[in-house]
């Protein structure tokens, strides 16, 4: 946490309960099974987990335990990649697995797979329109898109291809006016890459193969329609 001045207990206390909620609405863990684990009361957790009391540093550590993880893998992932400024070493990226792009607001060390670098400047252009939901989410992150996944956005996404992930445009609005907006997009527990519309309350994927379907999402299952939407794609890697 030296590296990182701004984070303090408070904040890592935060990002605990955090995580806590995203694995339960995941399916993977629930707070009887916790309770369990780390021999505190339910009453107790669900308590923190509805920010309604704070724990302790022993109970913060019996949670960290049990659910293998270290005080490491609450910090951001950028404190600890370089201290260089940014504008000598370009924009870095973290390059994530497909379920920490869809569900970690702030992205633990253990899902960094590589680091992607940007041109200087890069990051500090690109446009925002980010959704009440996602404003706090850690902008940035890019994935490796896998030959199965791709097919439906060929030629422009190619195999092994690192695409560029902007967590902070969340709006339907075309960023550029000549060309359609690409999103991630979360579908079920599915990142996928689509063009995306919204038409009588359901978002419509289209994909550039026209080879492969269109599919859509009920938009009446989600509190905001674009919630499904992890962000736009700003940039696209595909390797030679």
């Amino acid at each position: 946490m030296a590296n990182d001045p701004q984070m303090n207990f408070t904040q890592i206390h935060e990002r605990l309960r955090m995580e806590m909620l995203r694995r339960i609405r995941r399916g993977t863990l629930s707070v009887s099974l916790l309770a369990r684990q780390t021999g505190l009361g339910q009453p107790h957790l669900s308590n923190f987990l509805r920010e309604r009391r704070r724990l302790s540093l022993e109970a913060m550590d019996l949670i960290l335990t049990a659910q293998h993880l270290s005080a490491a893998d609450l910090l951001p992932v950028m404190t600890r990649v370089t201290a260089a400024p940014l504008e000598e070493m370009g924009g870095v990226v973290p390059v994530v697995t497909h379920a920490a792009a869809l569900f970690e607001p702030h992205i633990r060390p253990s899902a960094v797979q590589s680091m992607l670098h940007l041109p200087a400047g890069m990051l500090e252009s690109i446009r925002a329109r980010p959704s009440v939901a996602h404003r706090a989410w850690e902008r940035f992150v890019a994935v490796r898109v896998h030959a199965a996944d791709v097919a439906a956005m060929e030629p422009l996404v190619l195999p092994e291809a690192i695409v560029l992930i902007d967590r902070h445009y969340n709006s339907l609005a075309p960023c550029h006016p000549t060309r359609p907006n690409l999103y991630a997009v979360r579908q079920d527990a599915h990142l996928k890459l689509r063009y995306v519309d919204l038409e009588l309350n359901r978002l419509v994927l289209r994909p550039l193969n026209f080879a492969h379907p269109v599919e859509l999402i009920d938009a009446d299952q989600w509190e905001s329609p674009t919630d499904p939407l992890v962000g736009r794609v700003a940039v696209i890697v595909n390797e030679m």
